[in-house]
C-alpha cells in the first residue's frame, strides 16, 4: 500500500535498502529529516537505506506532505474530511496516517485540519501468536475475561487485540465477536485477520459504536483499541450491563499510571476488568511485561519479543 501514497524515490530507496516488516513508523515534518522508527531506535532515511548521520539525511517538504494526503484520500480530500478532523487517515490495509497541521474550528466544532506540516505514518504488522502466552489467563470457563491492555503508543497493543481474536477462530471458539475499529487499524483487510466469527464497526465513536452493536449484532465479546474518555468508560460499563465481555487497549506506561487516570477511576474501583496484561517497548515493541487480575495480583509474564 505504501507505493500507492509515497512519492516514487521515497518508495524506492524503502524498498530497495530497507526491510518494510521491521518498519513500525515513517515520520515526515516540513524541512526536517525524514525519521523511521525500526523496533524501539530511530533512524534517518538516507538515499542508501538508513543513517544517524543528520548531513546524509533525506529532509522533506510541505509539497511532499500535501501530496501524502491527497494519494492517501484517493485523490479526493472532501470525501475523507470526517477522518481528517479527528487527526489520522487510514488507507487499505490499516496503514495509518497521523496528521498533524492547522485546526479549523466554526462555532466550538472542528470542521477540518489543513496546512499540513507532519505525518505520522504508521505501519501494522500481524506477529502470529503474539497473544498465546496470555490465551489462558484471559479464556476461563469457556467465558472471556474483561481484559484491558495497557501500553504506551507503538508497543503492540493493537497486534495483541488483532491476534486474540484470531487465535479464537483458529481454536473455533465460536463467540461472536464485534470489532470497533474506530480508526480502522486492528482490520488489516487480509483473509483471516480477525477470524471466522467476527463483525466489523469502523471509524464510528464508541459511545454510538457500542450502542447500535450490541442492538444489532449480539456480541458475546466487543473488541476496541484506545479507551480514553470518560464516554468511552460509560460505553464499557454499558456492555458489560448487557452482558457482553470486553477487551479493550489503553494509553499508559504503567500499572502505577494507569491507576493515575481519573476517568477510569469507577472501573478500577468496581473490579470491571478481570485481567490486565502490560506491554511496553523494553525489548522492543510486544515486551510482555506482566499479566494481573482485578486486585492488581500479578499472574504471569513472559516476554513474546
Amino acid at each position: 500500500m505504501l507505493e500507492k501514497i509515497l512519492p516514487a524515490d521515497i518508495f524506492n530507496i524503502l524498498d530497495k535498502y530497507v526491510n518494510f516488516s521491521c518498519i513500525n513508523e515513517i515520520r515526515l515534518r516540513v524541512d526536517k529529516p525524514i525519521v523511521l522508527s525500526i523496533g524501539s531506535q530511530k533512524f534517518f532515511l538516507s538515499s542508501h537505506g538508513t543513517t544517524g548521520n543528520l548531513k546524509e539525511a533525506i529532509f522533506t517538504s510541505k509539497t511532499v506532505l500535501e501530496d501524502i494526503v491527497f494519494r492517501a484520500s484517493e485523490c479526493s480530500i472532501y470525501s475523507v474530511n470526517e477522518q481528517i478532523k479527528r487527526g489520522f487517515l487510514v488507507t487499505e490495509g490499516g496503514v495509518r496516517l497521523g496528521l498533524g497541521g492547522d485546526l479549523i474550528e466554526e462555532k466550538g466544532q472542528i470542521k477540518t485540519l489543513t496546512n499540513f506540516n507532519s505525518i505520522n505514518i504508521r505501519i501494522p504488522h500481524e506477529i502470529k501468536n503474539c497473544s498465546l502466552s496470555c490465551f489462558d489467563y484471559i479464556l476461563e470457563n469457556n467465558k472471556i475475561l474483561n481484559t484491558l491492555i495497557i501500553s504506551p503508543p507503538g508497543a503492540g497493543k493493537t497486534t495483541f487485540l488483532r491476534d486474540f481474536i484470531c487465535q479464537l477462530s483458529q481454536r473455533n471458539y465460536a463467540f461472536n465477536v464485534l470489532v470497533l475499529d474506530e480508526r480502522g487499524e486492528i482490520d488489516l483487510g487480509n483473509k483471516g485477520c480477525i477470524g471466522n466469527f467476527a463483525d466489523k464497526i469502523s471509524f464510528a465513536p464508541k459511545k454510538i459504536g457500542f450502542e447500535n452493536g450490541i442492538r444489532s449484532l449480539s456480541p458475546n465479546l466487543i473488541v476496541t483499541d484506545e479507551l480514553g474518555t470518560e464516554e468511552d468508560v460509560n460505553s464499557v460499563l454499558y456492555a458489560c450491563n448487557a452482558g457482553v465481555s470486553i477487551m479493550a487497549s489503553v494509553h499508559s506506561d504503567s500499572i502505577e499510571s494507569f491507576l493515575k487516570k481519573s476517568s477510569f477511576e469507577k472501573i478500577i474501583n468496581e473490579k470491571v476488568f478481570k485481567r490486565f496484561i502490560v506491554l511496553s517497548l523494553r525489548n522492543g515493541p510486544g515486551t510482555l511485561e506482566g499479566i494481573y487480575n482485578e486486585n492488581l495480583s500479578r499472574l504471569g509474564g513472559k516476554t513474546w519479543r
